[in-house]
This record gives C-alpha cells, sequence and structure tokens, in this order.
C-alpha cells in the first residue's frame, strides 16, 4: 500500500517493511559461548524486493540488572545508586555502509572476540528474580526518512572462566530429629522422627546432578511426601547495606506417602540452565545456592532442613 500525505505530497510505502525480514544466526546452534572464545555468525536479509538503506548494525552488549525487591524498597537511599545497570561488554560494529540490498537472501557474516578489558570479567548468563545477567546482539537495518528500522535482537548464553582444579568436595552428612531443628520452642509439641542422609558434596560440579540420601529411620506419624527444594540468594547492596532475598528455583518430589523404614531414597536434581550459574559474589551483587530437604507428614506439617551449597565449573 502506499499513502501520499496531502500536505507534503510525500509517498510512503508501507508494504517495504513487511516485505524485508532480518534475522540473526549463529554458528552454534547450542548459542553457548565461553569467555576467550569468537563468537561467529551472519545477519541474514530476506527482501521480495530490492531496497535502500542507510547502513546495518550490530551490537553486543552485556548487563547485569538489579532490582531491589518490595520490602526492601525505602530502606536505603544508597541502594539506588548500587542497583544501577553493570556493563560487562558493549562493541557496536557497523556491518555495511548505506546502499541498496538486492531481491532474495543476502547473508553477511560477523564475528566478536568474548574478550573484556574491564576489570570485571564475563559471568554466566543467568536469569533471578533480582538480579539478572543477559548476552544479547541487536541488528538495526536503518532504512532512512520517514521509515523505521528494523529491529532484530538474540540472546546467547555466556559460560564463565573455568577453575582450572576443582575444589574440595567435602560431603555433608545430616540427622534431622526434633533436637536438630530450629525456630521451635517446644520441641514436646513435634511428633518424634528420625531422617538421615547424605548430600554428597557441598561443592558441586554445576553441569553434573545433585546427588545423596535420605532415609527415614523412624516416624510417629505417617509420612507424605519428601522433597527437594533449589533455592537461590541473591544480595543486591552495597557498602552502606545489602538487601537479600531467597526463592524457590525448583521443587523435586524424590518419595511420595509413607515410605518404608531404614531404606535409602536417592537424591538426584540436575542444575536448570540460566535459572543457575556459578556462586558469584561481587561488590554490588551476591547469587548463592542453598537446597532444602523438606519432609511433609500426613497432617502437613513441614519439617525443613537447609543446606548451603558452592557450584562451580570445572575445566
Amino acid at each position: 500500500a502506499v499513502v501520499s500525505t496531502q500536505s507534503t505530497g510525500i509517498q510512503i510505502n508501507l508494504s517495504m517493511a513487511a516485505a524485508v525480514e532480518l534475522d540473526i544466526k549463529l554458528k552454534k546452534a547450542s548459542k553457548t559461548y565461553s569467555t576467550g572464545e569468537t563468537l561467529k555468525g551472519s545477519l541474514v536479509i530476506n527482501s521480495k524486493a530490492e531496497f535502500s538503506h542507510s547502513g546495518l548494525f550490530l551490537k553486543l552488549e552485556g548487563m547485569v540488572t538489579m532490582q531491589l525487591s518490595s520490602k526492601s524498597v525505602g530502606l536505603f537511599e544508597a541502594f539506588y545508586n548500587s542497583v544501577k545497570p553493570i556493563q560487562l561488554i558493549s562493541i557496536n560494529l557497523e556491518v555495511s555502509k548505506s546502499g541498496k540490498i538486492q531481491s532474495g537472501i543476502t547473508t553477511i557474516p560477523f564475528e566478536f572476540p568474548l574478550t573484556t578489558k574491564s576489570a570485571r570479567p564475563l559471568y554466566d548468563t543467568y536469569h533471578g528474580v533480582f538480579v539478572s545477567i543477559q548476552y544479547l546482539l541487536k541488528a538495526e537495518l536503518r532504512r532512512g526518512y520517514l521509515s523505521k528500522p528494523i529491529l532484530k535482537q538474540l540472546e546467547f548464553v555466556m559460560t564463565a572462566a573455568k577453575v582450572p582444579k576443582a575444589p574440595e568436595q567435602p560431603e555433608i552428612p545430616f540427622l534431622i530429629t526434633p533436637e536438630s531443628l530450629e525456630n521451635i520452642s517446644h520441641t514436646r509439641s513435634v511428633p518424634k522422627f528420625r531422617f538421615s542422609g547424605k548430600l554428597d558434596r557441598a561443592v558441586c560440579d554445576i553441569e553434573k546432578p545433585l546427588s545423596g540420601h535420605i532415609i527415614l529411620e523412624a516416624s510417629a506419624k505417617p509420612i507424605k511426601s519428601i522433597e527437594i527444594q533449589l533455592v537461590r540468594v541473591e544480595t543486591c547492596g552495597c557498602a552502606e547495606g545489602y538487601a537479600k532475598d531467597a526463592t524457590e528455583i525448583q521443587n523435586v518430589q524424590i518419595a511420595d506417602g509413607d515410605i518404608m523404614r531404614n531404606v535409602p531414597v536417592p537424591i538426584h536434581m540436575v542444575f536448570p540452565k540460566l535459572f543457575t550459574c556459578i556462586t558469584t559474589a561481587t561488590n554490588n551483587f551476591k547469587i548463592e545456592f542453598e537446597v532444602n530437604v523438606v519432609i511433609v507428614l500426613e497432617d502437613d506439617h513441614l519439617i525443613t532442613e537447609n543446606f548451603p551449597i558452592k557450584l562451580y565449573r570445572p575445566e
């Protein structure tokens, strides 16, 4: 469709934007890269007719964005400066100068070195609640006066530098009884029970499942469910004060009903990509993880034992 404005007599081709498609293709199907690698790909333009443009541009951007929970807003004035976005990497590239693009499919290759000159490293990609770390490619095809640019955005995944030597991985044995529970004033009101078990590692390879076992030795009341809960603990702030919030990532039921006594129940949980990252601590934010063993009795009483864990990525 062609529209002519009465005041200027300029004709605007409204169908041209719909006839041009812009896409970003990466060579790696996984879209996952490590620090020091070269990100390679191509911009693909699909046009039904020849058209003029004012330049084709591509930007690589890595950012840490933070936000405060509702309970933390207004507590510290210094928070508002400390939770501003942090730029990790920013590279601008002019892929093509102004000119004409022929009809059909046009492919233009590009590449970016995934290195940074700043003191901050490139952290893991992470999609959290109060902290997020994202790496984006943003393409812009400028189409001249009175025409909106054509935009395309693509997220890719970064994995942080790997640890050359795996840290020590001590086991976490545990014994859960009424006497071991915290935040209970009177243990007399709590039914008698005894659970034992272990988590195989306190320091966990993020690319391998969390493992261990739990044994129900005794319980005065029937068991309804046993669950393993993965929790993110996100801290935003600065020297003047911090806002720390814990939220659930996932919950895995490992037992259903009143299970047999003295039989080990395996613990097995995969760390989900994007929603977990290696344990990270900086001056402005921290990303840490915990595991809760949650036992639900038949009368819906909850018994919870908390275990901080550390995630790393081996070389």
